[in-house]
């Protein structure tokens, strides 16, 4: 594991470097520059708020392509009732805030600091990182956010104030990106996306396809 200079913005090669469990890096900062340089050579931070920051690039890796997207009869259903109601970018500053504050289950705080989120709000500014909004009868009930990497989206965290309020929001989001969009990193596994066709492959594959979109910017 790496110790970041914080006068360089630099990072191990994560092709050539392989951290236990995916730590390749610890320090450095959080500052704009860093962080998007770090999502698109496949490196993100995961760290808990008052330590020290931690970067990784796990193998295997947790992706959805959107033609592997499934979606339950019941879920189905639940969109062509029209329940919900989607944007694009409305409220990032509510969907990141919602993000931090939603207790996960075996988590006893959360992961994103408000100066990780600061940065994050910097990158959406600058229209590099998005938000995917759900709303229900006016009221913000779900959404995600995350990076756009050409053609690659980084999704970081997602939240749910009604049940499949989230789901359908990314179904949406996959289902009316397809011509733009090649890839969904989802970083680590969760039940939940996995249902949805969310799958493992190895890190070698998940850069790949990575640079390959981002030359294409």
């Amino acid at each position: 594991m790496v110790r970041l200079d914080e006068n360089e913005i630099s990072f191990p090669d994560p092709e050539l470097y392989d951290g236990h469990d995916g730590l390749i890096a610890f320090g450095g900062d959080l500052s704009v520059e860093r962080v998007w340089f770090a999502y698109q050579l496949g490196i993100f931070p995961w760290f808990n708020p008052g330590e020290e920051i931690l970067w990784w690039s796990p193998d295997p890796r947790f992706v959805l392509f959107p033609e592997e997207l499934k979606v339950s009869k019941s879920m189905r259903k639940i969109l062509n009732k029209g329940i919900f109601t989607f944007s694009e970018n409305k409220s990032f500053r509510e969907v990141i805030l919602n993000c931090q504050q939603t207790s996960r289950k075996g988590q006893t705080g959360t992961w994103l600091s408000d100066e990780l989120m600061e940065s994050f709000i910097r990158l959406h500014e600058y229209g590099l990182a998005k938000s995917i909004e759900v709303w229900q009868n006016g009221e913000l009930v779900g959404g995600f956010y995350g990076l756009m990497i050409g053609n690659v989206f980084c999704g970081e965290s997602m939240f749910a104030k009604v049940s499949n309020a989230s789901k359908a929001g990314f179904i949406h989001f996959v289902e009316t990106n397809r011509e733009n969009l090649n890839l969904i990193d989802c970083q680590s596994h969760t039940e939940h996306l996995e249902s949805l066709g969310a799958k493992m492959i190895p890190k070698k594959e998940f850069l790949k396809i990575l640079h390959q979109n981002n030359e294409r910017r």
